[in-house]
């Protein structure tokens, strides 16, 4: 772990210079702060004395800055705790996936609910109210009153933001591949059909929009004022910086493209010191598609007069095929001067998204 940090810190030293390299601008203050990829909290107390310090050696951090920290329930020591107000961290996002102990179990999750609700209140009691839970439609061992089970103990803990992720068969996870495979590893077999985890979600976005934790994004749910201001940067495209193992950055260049940039993914690389593997200049036709497949993650939509000030009316037109199609496939709706996605077309978004893909478009 203090290699990897070493490696962390190593990252933001240089950060500036990197950028400096291929024309890219660094603000000198940052607003929001995110550690996540997989499991921070794990970090013994002094490596993370150590990550927070070298973002504030590189960075001014606003008074009022989102920090946010990922940490997995039942696995937060007090010593973490007692560190969250010097850090700053006011945000937890806690990796819960479901209330039901046998479910949890079932995908080789640690924590039990008794163990989720009380770090909860752990969290409360340290002053930090700003806390979001995910849960996973589609579960191994879930039920219709099991999911509906999870979505009340969900809403009874009164946190102001929820995730809802329909679970992903693919060869990246343990469970995915057991799926593909068709075998009974991870309890497989129990995976509910693909029908009945849509309904899962369905059910999810009409009972937390009746409590008031409105749905703003395809997977997120916020009461007013808890929208995440760290995610929604990668929505609407701003410029952000990623530090670490497989992490990805877009930051914008002088001449105001946009650059993204990926860290490499093999450990070992990255503790020999190999920084990014891959940048790609974002350019206009790109850029055009990604105002597409971001900005309809969003519950809002895009505004189709803000594509057109940005990209020409020429270019707003290209795509007209496309959302009268999938505003006929009742995929897309249009409200006023914005196109969303419907509630099927969050279902199908993929494949909504994909439309957009390797449309040329006028200037």
């Amino acid at each position: 772990m203090a290699w990897y940090v070493d490696r962390l810190c190593e990252d933001l030293r240089s950060t500036r210079q990197r950028a400096g390299a291929l024309r890219a601008e660094l603000p000198a203050t940052v607003d929001t702060i995110y550690f996540g990829g997989g499991t921070p909290s794990l970090l013994p107390v002094e490596l993370l004395d150590r990550c927070f310090a070298a973002v504030r050696s590189e960075f001014s951090v606003d008074s009022d800055a989102e920090i946010t920290m990922e940490c997995a329930p039942g696995q937060m020591p007090d010593a973490l705790l007692a560190n969250f107000a010097a850090w700053g961290v006011n945000r937890v996002s806690l990796g819960v996936q479901s209330f039901i102990d046998a479910e949890a179990k079932a995908v080789g999750r640690l924590h039990t609910r008794e163990q989720i609700l009380a770090d909860i209140k752990r969290l409360r009691a340290i002053g930090v109210a700003n806390i979001s839970v995910d849960l996973i439609a589609g579960l191994p061992r879930q039920t219709d009153a099991r999911w509906r089970e999870s979505l009340d103990v969900l809403i009874d803990t009164d946190v102001p933001h929820a995730s809802v992720y329909m679970l992903e068969v693919d060869e990246d996870s343990r469970l995915g591949l057991e799926v593909i495979a068709g075998g009974v590893r991870y309890h497989a077999h129990e995976v509910p059909p693909e029908d009945q985890s849509a309904d899962f979600y369905i059910a999810a976005c009409e009972r937390l929009e009746q409590q008031g934790i409105r749905q703003y994004e395809i997977s997120n749910f916020a009461r007013a004022g808890y929208e995440s201001h760290h995610n929604n940067k990668y929505w609407t495209r701003a410029p952000y910086l990623g530090v670490g193992l497989d992490a990805h950055s877009m930051l914008l260049t002088s001449n105001g493209e946009a650059v993204r940039l990926a860290t490499t993914d093999a450990m070992d690389n990255f503790l020999a010191g190999a920084s990014e593997t891959e940048t790609t200049i974002v350019h206009r036709e790109q850029a055009f598609e990604e105002e597409w497949f971001l900005g309809l993650r969003m519950l809002r939509g895009v505004a189709l007069d803000e594509i057109a000030g940005k990209y020409g009316n020429r270019a707003l037109e290209s795509v007209k095929p496309i959302l009268n199609e999938a505003i006929a496939d009742g995929l897309l709706e249009r409200v006023d001067s914005r196109v969303r996605l419907t509630q099927r077309g969050r279902l199908l978004s993929n494949e909504v998204f994909e439309r957009f893909l390797g449309e040329p478009i006028s200037a």
